[in-house]
């Protein structure tokens, strides 16, 4: 194979989302190489102009699901034809359905999550909190420490992009005009959301991803906990030092949390702590502990749903303040999921376990692993999520499933959920606050303190192979 056409099946499979390939050796024996092949050039055409769309979708307005799912409907029936072609007509089916099974796990799990998140949302536990830190009067370096420390620790609970949009508010609120503060403060968040999710199974998509595939066990990951923390104080540190050092007016406003707030937090906890006992002590996948926690949230709804209008006439006063005027709905809270982002999992999961049925990512392990060598590999897995979003990148790798050290799959766990801070299109929290803040927080803005930013990147790797290798 010329050099050129390795180079670019490496670089590709980086770029591919894909979803591990664990079961099915016989059928894994029994597929038919057809990266050669007409349809295994079909299948990258149009997963490429597929995913073409998918980037260009803050331009186009479409969304991102729609164009994978029919990508992912194509891709496979051009293996089934090819598979019948070759009189094996069932081995394209039990691919297909392996598959689903691997999506299905991740889909109900994020699924759960989503549901707790807008519970607590809809309980107004993230305004209260934002109307603590406006309240304190606090200088606007101060401000730019809690607000980062804060998105660093609430993102290995609640996904990245919720943290990031919660702390956002409190620095706009609080910024006002002041163009410099905003802008260094939502930098800082991106990056310590992104960090705070690398050390935690839970923090972020592709942990999530490592955790469900058994690769690394649950407490495996808070070895990264040390070089996340570098990576987000690096930056932070020399960041700091540009912030305005003046102390803006308190503003005086009011956010109490809705009936059942305090109890669906706790439930939450739960909710996690039973699908990390699910998986430890029983061998079950975490999925099962957290369709559980769904039920305890929904046994809650149900209190809370049938004691509404008692509870109303007696706390007519603290009702009136809070304006908890329409009962708990925990089917109105699933249905508020973002459908989309899980829809184009299932899109970007079907594409590329047709893509790793045809051969290419085989084809592409073996280039970058074997050749490159995995230091060189996961490093440049982090620096393309900055590019690409990270959960298409590990999925990636997922797929390849290279032999490597628990070392190296930390290394990879750690580049993927960091590097998307290297640029503001990088992850799902820097693409949100660019529209958050819309004008301050710009791609340029991003980009001036992507030097130091790098050298928080580079100085967490180096502390990961000093404390874990």
């Amino acid at each position: 194979m010329p050099p050129v056409q390795r180079l670019f099946i490496g670089l590709f499979a980086l770029l591919v989302p894909a979803l591990a390939w664990a079961g099915g050796d016989a059928a894994a024996l029994q597929a038919i190489d057809l990266t050669d092949h007409t349809i295994g050039y079909l299948a990258l055409l149009i997963f490429g102009i597929a995913y073409a769309l998918v980037i260009g979708e803050e331009f186009l307005h479409l969304h991102k699901s729609k164009p994978v799912i029919i990508a992912a409907g194509l891709i496979w029936c051009l293996i089934a034809y090819a598979y019948i072609q070759q009189g094996q007509p069932h081995l394209a089916g039990d691919a297909v359905r392996h598959t689903l099974l691997e999506y299905a796990e991740l889909m109900l799990f994020l699924l759960v999550a989503m549901t707790y998140i807008n519970a607590m949302e809809e309980r107004r536990v993230f305004d209260a909190l934002r109307t603590w830190l406006i309240n304190r009067g606090f200088g606007f370096r101060s401000l730019f420490w809690m607000t980062g420390t804060l998105a660093f620790f609430i993102s290995p609970i609640a996904d990245n992009l919720t943290t990031a949009l919660l702390m956002c508010a409190v620095v706009m609120a609080v910024g006002g005009d002041n163009r410099t503060f905003v802008t260094l403060s939502c930098i800082n968040i991106v990056v310590a959301a992104n960090a705070g999710g690398a050390f935690s199974p839970f923090g972020d998509i592709t942990t999530l991803m490592v955790w469900q595939k058994e690769v690394l066990d649950f407490f495996t990951f808070f070895k990264l906990f040390v070089p996340s923390v570098v990576n987000y104080l690096v930056p932070a540190i020399l960041m700091s030092f540009a912030v305005p050092n003046i102390k803006p007016e308190a503003q005086e406003s009011n956010a109490h949390m809705k009936r059942g707030a305090r109890r669906i937090i706790l439930l939450f906890l739960l909710t996690i702590a039973t699908a990390v006992s699910f998986h430890n002590f029983l061998h079950l996948p975490p999925v099962i502990g957290m369709i559980t926690g769904l039920g305890y949230l929904q046994i809650l709804g149900y209190f809370l749903r049938h004691t509404h209008d008692n509870w109303h006439k007696r706390n007519e006063d603290r009702a009136a303040l809070v304006g908890d005027m329409t009962p708990f709905d925990v089917f109105n809270k699933v249905a508020r999921a973002e459908w989309d982002t899980l829809l184009f999992f299932y899109g970007v999961v079907l594409c590329v376990g047709g893509l790793g049925q045809i051969g290419y990512l085989s084809m592409a392990s073996e280039i970058m692993y074997e050749q490159w060598g995995p230091t060189l590999a996961n490093v440049a897995v982090g620096l393309l999520s900055a590019i690409v979003d990270n959960i298409p990148v590990m999925f990636a790798v997922l797929t390849m499933m290279p032999e490597m050290s628990d070392t190296q799959w930390l290394l990879v766990t750690l580049t993927a959920g960091v590097g998307g801070s290297l640029l503001s299109i990088g992850s799902a929290a820097g693409v949100a606050l660019m529209g958050q803040a819309r004008g301050t927080y710009t791609f340029f803005a991003h980009l001036e303190w992507t030097p130091a930013i790098a050298l928080g990147f580079l100085a967490s790797i180096a502390v990961h192979f000093w404390i874990n290798g």
